[in-house]
């Protein structure tokens, strides 16, 4: 299992991509979406949504669970993935693509540092 490398992680399995413009684009990992299996249905915010690190802005319902998305960094949501509400199997045919769940605007970049880099969310991952 790859993780892209320009990517950050969470250790609750969500990744961030640094969009460069001050907004980011947060899914759930190709490991989350392999341990929950078929997603039926995700839930999140709606746009204008401000949410603290680690508040919860979705969750993702798969054929035996529900899992809560935690906010990676503080942000306020500027985008959903409206796609995902009809084909929500997205999540799990390419999550770390046509799968993204949120773009939201980042209102404190220092805490991308807090964040894994690849390697070592593989490493936990492992």
């Amino acid at each position: 299992m790859s993780n892209p490398s320009n990517l950050k992680y969470t250790k609750e399995h969500e990744w961030l991509k640094d969009n460069g413009d001050g907004t980011a684009t947060i899914g759930i990992t190709e490991f989350a979406q392999g341990e929950l299996g078929d997603i039926v249905f995700v839930e999140l915010e709606e746009s204008g949504f401000e949410f603290s690190q680690d508040d919860v802005f979705g969750t993702v319902e798969a054929v035996k669970t529900v899992s809560e998305l935690f906010a990676p960094v503080d942000g306020e949501v500027v985008e959903i993935n409206e796609a995902l509400e009809d084909n929500p199997e997205l999540v799990n045919d390419d999550p770390f693509g046509e799968g993204w769940m949120i773009k939201i605007k980042i209102t404190d970049a220092s805490q991308l540092e807090s964040l894994l880099s690849s390697d070592d969310y593989a490493d936990l991952t492992s």
